[in-house]
């Protein structure tokens, strides 16, 4: 297993923030994942609208996943409604 560090850009309001971030929480352990850190950033001015919002709340996990299980995880992201973009990079060791 390697560590990644993934940032999710959610929406503002709390009836689609909090079953979003339980939802993509949910899946990095489904997929055999280990959430080793997770910090809620808050909410910031995005630089560009994206979906029709112009702020954000942000969310950085930083899991052990193994390599094979990204395209996997980055497939129910693209697919949940209610994250605006997110972005896994590996952590070097």
């Amino acid at each position: 297993m390697r560590p990644y560090e993934l940032t999710v850009i959610f929406p503002t309001e709390e009836d689609l923030y909090r079953p979003a971030k339980e939802a993509i929480s949910n899946t990095l352990k489904e997929l055999g994942g280990e959430i080793v850190k997770e910090d809620e950033l808050g909410e910031r001015q995005l630089a560009y609208e994206i979906k029709g919002r112009m702020r954000g709340r942000y969310v950085l996990y930083v899991a052990n996943l193994m390599p094979d299980k990204i395209l996997a995880a980055e497939k129910v992201l693209k697919l949940e409604k209610n994250v605006l973009k997110y972005l896994f990079v590996r952590i070097d060791d």
